[in-house]
């Protein structure tokens, strides 16, 4: 239990005191700095704990140079972060590993196009040590302005951004969206489909582009009457199912380039009394579970690291925050996995 005075605040020099040691060590041990010898560490931290010492943020970031924060910023609407579990699950990681790392997240939300100069001015206020930004469009100007902002940060998913910004070298994470892609179109080939839709993702974001890349690497002369696109929502996957069913009634296999507009197409699949898989086998990509085994059939998928691509995005930005040279740390692209369950 602590001792200290009621109503006092226990200082850095009540510390060093109880440790028996200088003012310097204690301070070094509490900022978590090195060079301290063991037993010294462990002194000091019982000296932290009886008497319920809480380090001063501000004089902490002026020995540290870090604020112990990370701006998350996620270019979507708010109604679409609350209600996708993609964004649960990559939070999930990015909080995870922020706590490991003894950091605080910082959501910041892009409603419209306003937000911009807000989001700006707060990572060039000097509040945060870096920020990690996912779900970007190709004219999402967050490049340009993280850059302007003079703030390490780290992407989610392949850089290819058209707009302002577009010539910037940005480290970033994401998974084989391309080379998942080809696996799931060569799995229901395997299984003798002929007539292969794919209800594509938006093309203005690199993970639908490439989905799409690896359908048609697949199948080199596919009808572009097979591809519909969706907006990553089960909504906008059974509208394109409906419209594949209408015009193209033979289909026999779709590949849907997330799991939400898989689980979409499944249930247009089961309104038309097309059964799955044995007239129309699915396959999805994400393999969020609660999604991929609440379908009916339970979903094959491609299974992506999302809870893994947060904790990583951190590490990347962690990296590079400790590392003394100016060049970006390295981006990574996680490998990715076909998960077989009913629906293919």
């Amino acid at each position: 239990m602590p001792d200290s005075i009621p109503g006092s605040r226990p200082t850095l020099e009540a510390v060093a005191a109880r440790a028996g040691v200088s003012r310097a060590t204690a301070s070094r041990v509490v900022n978590g700095g090195d060079g301290v010898r063991r037993p010294l560490v462990d002194r000091v931290h019982q000296a932290v704990d009886e008497l319920g010492y809480v380090p001063n943020h501000a004089a902490r970031t002026l020995v540290t140079r870090r604020n112990g924060a990370v701006a998350v910023i996620i270019a979507e609407p708010e109604i679409r972060i609350f209600s996708d579990p993609f964004f649960s699950l990559q939070l999930r990681g990015i909080s995870r590993e922020l706590t490991a790392h003894d950091s605080q997240l910082v959501l910041l939300l892009v409603e419209g196009s306003g937000d911009y100069d807000r989001i700006g001015r707060y990572l060039a206020g000097g509040h945060v040590d870096g920020a990690l930004a996912f779900s970007l469009h190709t004219e999402d100007p967050l490049p340009a302005v993280t850059h302007k902002a003079g703030i390490p940060t780290v992407f989610g998913g392949r850089p290819v951004w058209a707009g302002p910004g577009s010539d910037l070298a940005v480290p970033y994470v994401d998974c084989d969206n391309r080379g998942g892609a080809r696996e799931a179109v060569r799995h229901l080939v395997s299984l003798g489909r002929r007539r292969i839709a794919h209800i594509a993702g938006p093309q203005d974001q690199t993970s639908g582009i490439d989905r799409l890349d690896g359908y048609r690497d697949v199948l080199l002369d596919v009808d572009p009457g097979l591809t519909v696109q969706g907006a990553f929502t089960a909504e906008s996957g059974a509208r394109a199912m409906a419209e594949l069913l209408e015009h193209h009634p033979d289909v026999d296999g779709v590949f849907a380039a997330n799991d939400l507009m898989a689980s979409g197409a499944l249930r247009t699949l089961r309104d038309h009394g097309r059964r799955v898989p044995d007239d129309v086998a699915v396959v999805g990509f994400d393999d969020m579970v609660n999604v991929a085994e609440a379908t009916d059939p339970p979903l094959t998928t491609v299974h992506q690291d999302i809870e893994g691509m947060g904790r990583l995005m951190v590490k990347v930005l962690i990296r590079g925050l400790d590392r003394e040279s100016v060049s970006p740390p390295d981006s990574v692209i996680m490998p990715t996995e076909l998960v077989r369950r009913a629906s293919a």
